[in-house]
């Protein structure tokens, strides 16, 4: 059964919705977001917790968690820049993400109410940009373990897998390249863009690409600076240099379990002590879509959210 997570617009200031800081890593405002929702559509408190059936919506082919009607733009289309970005998570076959990037787009368009969005940033498993070392972009070494420091807490969990994921190959990054340049090709996108790619990485993926990225998204950390090598290069091939605070992993397996599950910070979506009712089976996120909409003249976000697409395989 497809399971597809929604948090609905997180700027609507609604009393449910948690503010984050800026700086806050956006798997923790996705998880924040998501709980804040569900909440919001479950029932009145009672002696016992509802039914998860009380404020889902099942049909044919999914299950919506929690039931979702969408809130479209109130202006022109022309007034907003919309952007989205769309993570493939790791562990999920790259064969899926023709279906899956159009599938996205298409609950993105629906839930703003419009046809079209200007940019379209993909973020491949395993990529996290490295500052500090340029050439690292296809390193063999095996990943460093976690530090004694790093936090393991369920919402911060995304930062600490991304390093463990291998780094696809730019043949894979390509096949999947080429469903987003078909998406611009008809319309529905205007610029593409990438996250966490370095020189080297970013040079190779050049060769082989019809249409070049506009943006690339680079986390740069604590160290604030983009490192002037890659600033040259994305002006000679005329890359927006851009930045942001996102984990590349932002939806890890234990994270939705414990989201969807009958514990004391779960919705009871999934069964579990004391919730014989909920659902049974394997939860596997496939991705994650971010989505916002900034009104331009006057930049401010009237709309922003995301949604998220698991799998329940039943045992």
């Amino acid at each position: 059964m497809k399971l597809i997570l929604s948090t609905s617009n997180t700027m609507s200031g609604g009393p449910s919705v948690i503010r984050r800081p800026f700086f806050e890593k956006s798997n923790t405002e996705l998880t924040s977001s998501l709980r804040a929702n569900f909440t919001a559509h479950q029932p009145s408190p009672t002696t016992s917790r509802p039914s998860y059936t009380t404020w889902t919506t099942k049909t044919d082919s999914a299950l919506y968690i929690p039931t979702h009607a969408p809130s479209p733009l109130t202006e022109p289309r022309e007034s907003y820049d919309i952007t989205v970005k769309l993570f493939y998570l790791p562990n999920i076959p790259a064969d899926r993400r023709c279906a899956q990037t159009r599938e996205a787009i298409e609950l993105v368009l629906k839930e703003l109410g419009t046809c079209s969005i200007d940019l379209l940033i993909v973020s491949f498993p395993g990529i996290s940009f490295d500052a500090d070392d340029q050439d690292s972009d296809f390193d063999d070494d095996p990943p460093s373990p976690p530090s004694a420091t790093q936090s393991t807490s369920e919402d911060t969990a995304g930062d600490s897998l991304d390093a463990q994921v291998p780094p696809e190959d730019i043949e894979t990054m390509m096949t999947t390249w080429r469903t987003l340049e078909n998406l611009q090709a008809e319309g529905l996108v205007s610029k593409l863009g990438i996250a966490e790619f370095g020189v080297t990485r970013l040079s190779k993926f050049l060769e082989q690409t019809k249409i070049k990225p506009s943006v690339n998204q680079i986390n740069v950390r604590d160290c604030c600076v983009v490192p002037k090598p890659l600033i040259l290069y994305a002006k000679q091939q005329q890359i927006e240099l851009l930045t942001h605070n996102d984990c590349t992993n932002i939806l890890p397996r234990g994270t939705l379990r414990q989201i969807l599950g009958s514990g004391e910070n779960g919705s009871g979506v999934l069964a579990g002590e004391g919730n014989e009712d909920g659902l049974r089976g394997d939860v596997e996120p496939q991705w994650v879509v971010k989505y916002t909409a900034v009104v331009k003249d006057r930049g401010v976000v009237e709309s922003k959210g995301y949604f998220a697409v698991a799998e329940l395989r039943e045992p």
